[in-house]
């Protein structure tokens, strides 16, 4: 099995902590894992991806050129440049909030999730990522809620960012609603 992912949206929206979120269950999970950023210089507000692979071989390269399996795409933009590069029987979640066209591929499976404003109704819109994680997790057999928490407890252990962890998970569960 090779799952070959891209995250993107704006910078800001926590794209790149998505995907390195998913890199980090799998690897724990024993598979062999790449996770390679792609950023602007504008960092918050310019645009960013990150191409994650999973697999139970050895990852070749890094790069995901083509033949992207599942595409979480958190704003208009990002579904633009990345809808024509999936694979056939692919999955797109979409956040549906800030990409309000219809994405639409033959042979594709689309999710369409109203992150940001359940993200809004949650309190926080930052954590619309973690509302899209949801989705993701509930459309892949990939891990579970508990591997999702396990790794947020180790990504926000520190005690600055400690009171992240029950907002992140709040947002997950309000996403899987």
């Amino acid at each position: 099995m090779t799952k070959r992912m891209i995250f993107s949206g704006y910078g800001g929206q926590g794209v790149l902590v998505l995907g390195e979120i998913v890199a980090t269950i799998a690897m724990q999970k024993g598979k062999h894992v790449t996770w390679m950023p792609s950023y602007g210089p504008e960092m918050r507000g310019g645009t960013a991806n990150c191409a994650v692979i999973i697999s139970d071989t050895i990852i070749g390269s890094p790069i995901v050129l083509s033949e992207v399996d599942i595409l979480v795409a958190m704003n208009q933009p990002s579904v633009n440049k990345f809808l024509p590069k999936m694979s056939n029987k692919g999955l797109l979640l979409v956040n549906s909030s800030l990409a309000p066209d219809k994405a639409e591929k033959e042979g594709i499976d689309v999710l369409e999730i109203d992150a940001t404003n359940i993200a809004g109704q949650v309190g926080n819109l930052r954590v619309a990522n973690m509302v899209m994680l949801a989705g993701f997790l509930k459309k892949t057999d990939l891990f579970s809620l508990e591997d999702i928490k396990i790794v947020l407890e180790q990504r926000f252990a520190g005690a600055r960012s400690k009171d992240l962890i029950p907002l992140n998970i709040k947002a997950i569960e309000a996403g899987l609603k």
